[in-house]
């Protein structure tokens, strides 16, 4: 793999998911608000998903339902890669219409995988609301997407891919840059 470059400690990576939860608490959980449900994407969303619900409950005693959503099949690259994306499990154990659900995903950078998030959500209903969380904002939008809770900001070159670890799937926590080019190349696309 490309060299990488530590731009986040674990403890950082705690405290930011600890902020975007935080941020969900302040907007739903008032006495006003409703319930909401959350929608990790595969890969990386799922686990911060999972983490985001623990500190939800651990915080307010309220445990959001968790969703679990693959795009692969909405990705707009998907005739570009050399090989077929690997598909996961959707599993939506809810009815999504007239729902407010918040879409969790690692780093939000050309706002691409988001765009193909919301067309497989909305295939399975028609939320009420749709939030999105990200551990990392890195800019670089290709589409006019933002995200609504943001654990950390970083001003990263468009040439540096952002990789995000987490203890459940890589064996530790920290956040990446690598170069782009080399990345891409040593995973097997163009």
């Amino acid at each position: 793999m490309a060299a990488r470059k530590e731009v986040c400690t674990a403890d950082e990576v705690k405290a930011a998911v600890r902020k975007v939860a935080d941020d969900i608490i302040s907007e739903f959980l008032s006495p006003s608000s409703g319930d909401f449900a959350v929608i990790g994407i595969h890969q990386q969303g799922v686990p911060l998903a999972k983490r985001l619900i623990a500190v939800i409950e651990e915080k307010t005693g309220y445990s959001p339902e968790l969703a679990l959503l693959d795009i692969s099949m909405y990705r707009d690259d998907i005739g570009v890669r050399r090989e077929l994306p690997r598909i996961n499990e959707t599993l939506i154990p809810f009815d999504m219409n007239d729902k407010v659900v918040i879409l969790v995903d690692d780093v939000l950078s050309s706002g691409r995988t988001i765009r193909a998030a919301l067309d497989a959500v909305t295939d399975y209903g028609r939320p009420r609301l749709i939030r999105l969380a990200v551990l990392v904002n890195r800019g670089n939008h290709e589409y006019p997407i933002g995200a609504d809770y943001v654990g950390l900001a970083l001003e990263v070159p468009a040439d540096r891919k952002v990789l995000v670890e987490f203890d459940e799937t890589d064996g530790r926590d920290g956040v990446y840059t690598v170069d782009w080019k080399r990345y891409h190349k040593a995973n097997g696309n163009n």
